[in-house]
């Protein structure tokens, strides 16, 4: 199967019904996908595929063959970080940190599709990522500073 994750082109010989998150991470070495719950319940797993944040626990390989896969890997760079992971630095939202790419992959998807979003439409749009540690007005204002600091 052929997919292109953060930009770079791949070939690999995986069974059609190897979640993408496994391949991700035992294939391809990406570790900023997490494992959280294994049924799209928790959002630490959360990638783009073509631009849209999806559960990669939940996604077979065959599904996305073909397909332009985004990880927080392929996001930003630590010299040009994407608005919202500079957003999650300055607002220090993570704690223990386990949910954080889940939560900044469903934030930019968020901001792409919506570039000013309300409080009501942010809290929508991120209910299906869990944090354990509660962070969630933190990630909300680190939401609210993306939007600022893009110009929104």
């Amino acid at each position: 199967m052929r997919l292109t994750v953060d930009g770079t082109e791949h070939e690999l010989d995986v069974e059609p019904d190897m979640p993408l998150l496994w391949l991700l991470r035992d294939e391809l070495g990406l570790h900023g996908p997490k494992y959280g719950c294994g049924i799209a319940a928790c959002g630490a797993c959360t990638v783009h595929l073509d631009g849209l944040a999806v559960r990669a626990c939940q996604i077979t390989a065959e599904e996305v063959e073909g397909a332009e896969v985004t990880t927080i890997e392929g996001l930003g760079t630590p010299d040009a970080p994407h608005p919202v992971q500079q957003a999650w630095i300055e607002e220090q939202v993570a704690q223990c940190g386990y949910c954080q790419s889940g939560q900044i992959m469903q934030a930019a998807s968020l901001l792409a599709l919506n570039p000013a979003p309300t409080d009501a439409e942010i809290d929508a749009a991120m209910s299906g990522n869990l944090c354990r540690c509660a962070s969630y007005p933190r990630i909300r204002a680190a939401i609210r500073r993306a939007i600022q600091s893009e110009g929104a």
